[in-house]
Parts: C-alpha cells; sequence; structure tokens
C-alpha cells in the first residue's frame, strides 16, 4: 500500500538497548532479529531503528564515520540484510535512522577537508574566519554546551558544529554534498529500507553570512542550565533553504516508494515547521518535541493536535509522548496519576487515539519509567556536560526488560548501562497475557486503532473543562467519542448522541447520559447522533 506510513504506528528501537547477542553487553542486530516476532505480535506496522553505522561512538552512533556500513559492535551488512529480510517477512517496514547534518570527525571527508583551505573537499564543511580579534565569527551556541565554533590551527579557521566538537557540520550550501547525501541514501534503499528517519532536520543550512542569533524573545525569570535555550535561532540553522533540500529528497523518495520522517529540533514555532516541512512534495511526516514536556492538561493536547491540522491541513504529523532524547513521560508526569502504571495505560489510550502516525519508544509499551543514574555511571556526553540538571539521556536509554532474570533477559553479559530494581520490575515476560498490565493495554489500543476511525478518522474536539479532554473521531457510521480524565481524581460528564462504553476503556461508567471517568479514566462511545457534551 503506497501510502502505509499515514496514520500508521511506529516502534522506535534503540539497537545498542534493545537485545544483545553475543553477551558483549550491547544490543546488536541479530538481537534485533530475534525480537522482531514480539513487535509484530505487538502490533505495531514499522520498525525505527536509530543509529547502527560506524562510529566513534562519541554520542553513541549519532556521529557517523561511515554511512554505508555497520558498525562491528552491532554485526555487519549480512546481519543488517537478514534483519530487514526478516521484519519484512513478519510484515513490518524498516525505517533506519540518517544523520546528514554533521559527521564524525574521523570521517575520511572531514580528514580531507581540514587539511587545506583547497583541497576537493575543502568546501564539505563549514569553515570560516575568525573575527579580527580572533574570536569565532558569531554568537552561535552548541546544543551541548559552549561555542559552536572550535579553531582549527592546520586552516587557521574556526568550523562550525550544532553538537559536539568531534560532530562537524557539513556544508549544503555545497551541492555536491547533496549529491554524495543522496548517494548514501541510495544505497539503504537499495538494500530494502521502507523510509527514514532524519535527524535534526532543520539543521542542514546555516546563514552564509554568520550573523548573530538575537536573545530569545521570551522573556526568562532566570538563565537556563543549557544557555542555548536563551538564543532565538534565526541564523543557525531554520533557513529556507532547508526546504529545497528537502524536496531533493523527496524526488528519490518517491523513486523507490519510501516514506520519511523529520526530527524538528526547535523550541520556537516547532508546530508550524512541521507543517511546513510536511507540505506536498516534501516530507510525509515530521514530529517535533512538543508533546514531550510536562504539561498533561487537556487544553495543552487540543491546542498542539487542533493546531497542526488547522495550520497545515495538507501535511502530516508524528506524535510521540517520549524517545531517546527525554525522560520518559511516564516518569514526567507521574504526579497526574494514581500511579506509573495509571498514567502509562491512559497516555496509551490517549497516544493511540490522536489523528496522525504515532511513534512508540522502546519499553513504553511496560509502562518503564526513566533510570536513576550516578554521575559514574553515566556515558552522554550532554548529561556529563549538564550535571545535575537538566537530566541527560542515558536515564531513558536503559536496556530493555524482557523477563525477571539477571540484566533482564537483555544479556548474558554486563550491560552498557545498568537495569535497576525498578525497571527490571517491568518486563514484557511478566505483563504478556496479564490482564489488567501496561502491555496488554497497549496491544489491545493497537488492535483497536487498526480496526477503527482511530487510524483515519478526522478529528472534533468538544469543549468540556479541565481536566476532561474530548473529541470526536470520524463523522457517521463508526465515529468514536474519546473521553480521558487526565487527573488522579474522578470526575463525569453528561453525554448525548452516543451508544454503548468500547474499546479498551479504562474506569468508565455510563448510566444513561450520565457518564463517571475514575482516575486517569478512559471512555470510547459509539456515535448514534450529534454529540453533545457537559461537564
Amino acid at each position: 500500500m503506497q501510502n502505509w506510513w499515514k496514520g500508521a504506528v511506529t516502534y522506535q528501537v534503540y539497537p545498542r538497548s534493545f537485545q544483545d547477542s553475543n553477551g558483549d553487553g550491547v544490543g546488536d542486530l541479530p538481537g534485533i532479529t530475534r525480537r522482531l516476532p514480539y513487535l509484530a505480535d505487538l502490533g505495531v506496522e514499522a520498525v525505527w531503528l536509530s543509529p547502527y553505522f560506524r562510529s566513534p561512538m562519541k554520542d553513541m552512533g549519532y556521529d557517523v564515520s561511515d554511512y554505508c556500513d555497520v558498525d562491528p559492535v552491532f554485526g555487519t551488512l549480512a546481519d543488517f540484510d537478514l534483519m530487514i529480510a526478516r521484519a519484512h517477512d513478519l510484515g513490518l517496514k524498516v525505517i533506519i535512522d540518517q544523520v546528514l547534518s554533521h559527521s564524525s570527525d574521523q570521517h575520511p571527508a572531514f580528514a580531507e577537508s581540514r587539511s587545506s583551505r583547497s583541497n576537493p573537499k575543502a568546501d564539505w564543511y563549514v569553515w570560516a574566519d575568525p573575527r579580527p580579534d580572533g574570536s569565532p565569527p558569531s554568537n552561535w551556541l552548541s546544543v551541548f554546551g559552549g561555542s559552536a565554533w572550535t579553531w582549527d590551527a592546520r586552516r587557521k579557521q574556526y568550523f562550525l558544529h550544532n553538537f559536539l566538537t568531534s560532530q562537524p557540520d557539513l556544508n549544503y550550501h555545497n551541492r555536491h554534498v547533496q549529491d554524495w547525501a543522496l548517494g548514501n541514501l541510495r544505497f539503504w534503499l537499495d538494500r530494502g529500507v521502507d523510509g527514514f528517519r532524519f535527524d535534526t532536520v532543520n539543521y542542514f543550512f546555516h546563514d552564509p553570512l554568520f550573523r548573530d542569533n538575537p536573545a530569545d524573545f521570551r522573556v526568562k525569570a532566570e538563565a537556563e542550565a543549557n544557555p542555548y535555550g536563551m538564543q532565538y535561532h534565526l541564523f543557525d540553522k531554520n533557513q529556507p533553504e532547508n526546504l529545497v533540500w528537502i524536496e531533493r529528497i523527496r524526488v528519490l523518495l518517491d523513486e523507490y516508494g519510501a516514506t520519511s520522517v523529520g526530527e524538528v529540533g526547535e523550541s520556537h514555532h516547532a508546530i508550524r515547521m512541521m507543517g511546513d516541512y510536511t507540505a506536498p512534495g516534501r516530507l510525509h511526516q515530521c514530529y517535533s518535541f512538543e508533546l514531550m514536556g510536562y504539561d498533561y492538561s487537556a487544553a495543552f493536547f487540543r491546542d498542539r493536535v487542533e493546531g497542526f491540522f488547522r495550520g497545515a491541513p495538507d501535511g502530516w504529523p508524528m506524535w510521540a509522548f517520549s524517545n531517546h532524547d527525554v525522560v520518559r513521560h511516564v516518569s514526567r508526569w507521574a504526579r497526574h496519576g494514581t500511579s506509573a502504571e495509571a498514567v502509562a495505560k491512559q497516555a496509551a489510550a490517549l497516544l493511540l487515539s490522536f489523528e496522525g502516525s504515532i511513534c512508540l519508544w522502546q519499553g513504553e509499551e511496560l509502562g518503564q519509567t526513566d533510570t536513576e543514574l550516578t554521575f559514574e555511571e553515566l556515558t552522554d556526553p550532554q548529561g556529563i556536560a549538564f550535571w545535575p540538571e537538566p537530566v541527560g539521556r542515558d536515564n531513558t536509554r536503559t536496556p530493555m526488560v524482557w523477563d525477571a532474570s539477571a540484566s533482564g533477559g537483555f544479556t548474558s553479559g554486563t550491560p552498557w548501562l545498568p537495569v535497576k530494581p525498578e525497571q527490571a520490575a517491568r518486563h514484557v515476560e511478566g505483563q504478556l497475557g496479564s490482564q489488567g498490565s501496561v502491555l496488554e493495554q497497549y496491544r489491545a489500543m493497537l488492535a483497536f486503532r487498526k480496526g477503527t476511525a482511530l487510524r483515519d478518522g478526522k478529528t472534533r474536539f468538544l469543549p468540556v473543562d479541565e481536566p476532561i479532554l474530548a473529541f470526536q473521531r470520524g463523522e457517521g457510521a463508526g465515529a468514536i467519542l474519546c473521553l480521558f480524565n487526565l487527573s488522579p481524581l474522578a470526575g463525569s460528564v453528561t453525554l448525548s448522541g452516543v451508544g454503548a462504553v468500547t474499546g479498551p476503556s479504562l474506569a468508565a461508567h455510563l448510566a444513561e447520559d450520565h457518564l463517571t471517568l475514575g482516575p486517569n479514566g478512559v471512555a470510547f462511545l459509539t456515535v448514534v447522533g450529534e454529540v453533545a457534551v457537559r461537564g
């Protein structure tokens, strides 16, 4: 099916933490292949693999030194081919990460580029002369702290890096770099991948005049732990040339019938940018970090979902509550629930009811929480740089827990990050087939979404007081009314135009026209007429 991705559910696998097959404590491609039947049975339609390419692992694979090979820690190209064949046999699509805005400083192209100002790849990366006083050419900051510019004595110039100093930015103003990147994509398309997730998709181009970013226009009570958020990133990313480059990528994807997902890394206007990047002829779908914060109000969710489709009627979102870069949502929203399990089950119902495509983060279906790590246990450069706040990314990346054995069935060796008791208690073996478990709620919701208007019905929000969120999916026969009590306290509403409570509802009781929703309650109701909700 050509538009299989539209409304589909993708499961993000972090290869390092999913399943180890050889006892070295690091997950790998054969391990993923072993666990693919679990994902097929869960009910997702696609798997997104975070980077597994050759890398010095300064940023856990998001610093690529060879875009067309597998790092030995994860296996071989032959292992990849076996994995993708097995996925396709099980009816799963495979989407792989592409980290194209920057490479590792150990990539051969960067070694050549920095060797002189006149070599064939001299202009493949972003180089700039110092200001007369020797300082960097602009005030641009790195996401990982400090200046986004590092001095190179060989060229007597600065090079740009939006992340680590070992992650130099490629220069997409150079058409040869674009052609090279398209060649990398074609390599994986020829191996059978079904699409790409583009990392930092709004970072490809920079202002060629290197103009300073202004201060963030939003008033802040105090300085942020990471000063990157104190700038309005007008010139170091989000350039109009980004969209033209995306259109070139789309031409290649259409040649293969492949799909695309873009990560919009931006704290300003992210929903609008998702629309811009998914306009016709550009990316198929985009996600941002808008739903990965601490707000858990009905007004917030309505504003983001309704706002996207109002502002980008021809675009398409991918909604996610968690990923490998943020605190897990069960931990973020703990105060809004009677328990971690209650929050997890309600979040499953909420996310899988949204119009758009959906992405689940590995372990989310177990109600997994963030791991409290000591400084000595950290490997994440961002977490180390800003210790103790904000919380780093290792806390969400700890290994998948499959059973109650040592290391949770992830490895026979010592895991690269610890599996601590709170996480070990939430494992697949203990929840699979267990009525009322978080995993079974996810399985039920995934099946319910596939067979109803939740997958492709249009959304109409209804005005209801906090903490109740209400919206209808679809019109006419088959339409469903969705209600969520986003609170640890019971609530109720009066309804008309609905039939019975249906699907994987939670703590919902309908008596004539009166619906009671228990703490973190969820109700799906069949629509039989003009719906009204009062409460």
